[in-house]
């Protein structure tokens, strides 16, 4: 479903970006320390890769933190601690909060909250309150902020090392390679490994001998769909994109030297702009239709990430940015992306806050059945408002759309602030 392209989709798109933000570093050639010390040069030009490479690592490092962070916090587990709802749910948003002053790098602020949240937790225990800490036995250890933390590094060291076929290359080679593995390599205990059995195949098998069944997803059991041996595909999701960010700025270098040398620029750019748009809708089109092929062969799964997933949904991603290349850059016509711009300017506060949350509305019980059962606040909303007026199929859709609405509300408050979260 459509549901199914986003991730792949963001993958996509952190590829495009890498040769847009590296892009003035030398690739094509191997960087190694060959040479340095002979000159000023030389040694000025190593510094600038080590600072590269610092970079490149730091921010990999802090967004596969920010994902356990989201697990940890707030440090307690939120039902089993016997302490009154709303405190908990206080020293939740202290936490929440001083996340938000982290990534903003306001380290004061920050670390009032933070401290605010641990005198919370220190009070509800002196008051005998029976407070139930975080079990880091049980803390996933992948997720999808994990996966895109390891995908970034990893196509950013093969595009600083290497040239555009290489590229190619590495990428077919792990597409291939996963196929392999994933269709005849055989998993104790099953008599046939198969893709369509959960537990029956090589990546769940490795993520439970690995990670432990007590760090995966706990919705899976037996697999993690962010999980070890699938984030080798997802690499390969993130290398579409690069070679496709390696082919704008080739365009687009082309077009400002074509612009400094030809009389008649405007045409050169306009031919030049769709010959960048017929190439991606080329290739999307041509990668689609492999991925369906690949399909009979080797299934589209996104929880496994397979090979024929990587192909259709890199296909539909080239399609989806040539649409929006066609629309924006040739057409002129930006007012409808606007929401898209709002959310997307701060992609990481959008998906971090919403997750931590959704997940504050599912714990926080507002109201209790007579036989003792909580009602989250979640629920209660659904049953209350919008079962009330729709349908349940469509009380769901109005639920998710509100919801969408309400961190745009949220997003747009930064966006008109100039407040952009990074890492």
């Amino acid at each position: 479903t459509p549901t199914d392209w986003i991730f792949p989709f963001f993958l996509f798109i952190v590829g495009v970006a890498i040769p847009i933000s590296l892009g003035k570093h030398p690739d094509g050639n191997p960087i190694d320390g060959e040479g340095v010390g002979v000159n000023a040069e030389a040694r000025q030009l190593w510094s600038g890769h080590v600072s590269l490479y610092k970079r490149i690592l730091a921010r990999s490092i802090s967004i596969f933190l920010l994902g356990l962070s989201i697990s940890v916090l707030p440090f307690f587990q939120f039902t089993p601690s016997d302490a009154p709802g709303i405190l908990k749910l206080l020293v939740w948003l202290a936490f929440a909060a001083a996340l938000l002053f982290l990534l903003l790098r306001n380290y004061k602020v920050a670390g009032i909250l933070g401290a605010i949240g641990i005198v919370g937790i220190v009070g509800f225990n002196l008051a005998g309150h029976n407070i139930v800490p975080y079990n880091l036995g049980t803390m996933r250890i992948f997720g999808v902020l994990q996966r895109i933390s390891i995908c970034y590094l990893a196509a950013s060291l093969i595009f600083l090392h290497t040239n555009w076929k290489q590229q190619l290359g590495i990428t077919v080679s792990i597409l291939l390679g996963y196929w392999f593995l994933m269709t005849s390599i055989p998993v104790p205990g099953c008599e046939v490994a198969t893709v369509d059995d959960k537990a029956c195949n090589l990546a769940a098998y490795l993520d439970r001998l690995i990670l432990g069944e007590n760090h995966i997803w706990r919705f899976g059991k037996v697999y993690d769909p962010e999980g070890l041996l699938s984030t080798l595909p997802a690499i390969a999701t993130t290398l579409s994109g690069v070679l496709t960010g390696k082919f704008i700025t080739a365009e687009t270098q082309g077009r400002r030297e074509d612009s400094e040398v030809l009389i008649d620029s405007n045409s050169s750019l306009v031919t030049r702009h769709l010959s960048l748009v017929s190439g991606m809708f080329f290739f999307g089109t041509v990668l689609v239709a492999l991925g369906w092929i690949w399909h009979s062969y080797f299934p589209f799964n996104k929880s496994l990430w397979t090979s024929s997933y990587v192909i259709v949904t890199t296909g539909l991603a080239l399609l989806t940015f040539a649409c929006c290349y066609w629309l924006i850059d040739i057409k002129g016509c930006k007012k409808w992306s606007w929401p898209f711009v709002v959310l997307g300017v701060n992609a990481l506060a959008l998906f971090v806050f919403s997750g931590i949350f959704a997940r504050m509305m599912s714990a926080f019980r507002v109201a209790y059945t007579e036989d003792g059962k909580g009602i989250s606040a979640q629920k209660w909303i659904v049953d209350n408002v919008f079962l009330a007026m729709f349908e349940p199929i469509n009380a769901s859709l109005a639920y998710a759309i509100s919801f969408i609405l309400f961190w745009l509300f949220l997003m747009w408050l930064l966006y008109r602030k100039n407040i952009y979260v990074k890492v």
